[in-house]
């Protein structure tokens, strides 16, 4: 099994969503999270004043999947949140060793 963990656009959500439900991924974890890479953030007016936004608003999907579900997903998120400019995002995948459902006892691949 493996944890995939997708940092992408905030406006890109919906599109990841439908994409990884299409096929048959429904379970996610979004949290909104903030930082930066290659952007190295920017500068916004406020009242006339310009300040530095030094950590860029994001969105982070964690889904944990079995071995056969990762490039399809991979492939779906790609395809929904990919807009050709900097700042789309990346995608880290992690193994996992045991997966315990709590309300039932299921264990590693039947209680994802």
């Amino acid at each position: 099994m493996k944890q995939l963990t997708a940092i992408i656009q905030p406006y890109r959500l919906d599109d990841v969503r439908d994409a990884l439900n299409e096929i048959g991924i429904h379970g996610m974890t979004v949290s909104e999270v903030k930082g930066f890479g290659r952007q190295k953030g920017h500068t916004e007016l406020y009242r006339g004043a310009e300040y530095l936004i030094d950590f860029i608003p994001k969105i982070q999907i964690d889904i944990v999947l079995t071995d056969d579900h990762v490039d399809r997903a991979i492939e779906a998120i790609c395809s929904a949140a990919q807009s050709g400019h900097i700042g789309d995002g990346k995608i880290f995948i992690k193994p996992i060793e045991r997966v315990i459902r709590i309300r039932t006892g299921e264990t590693d691949e039947s209680a994802v």
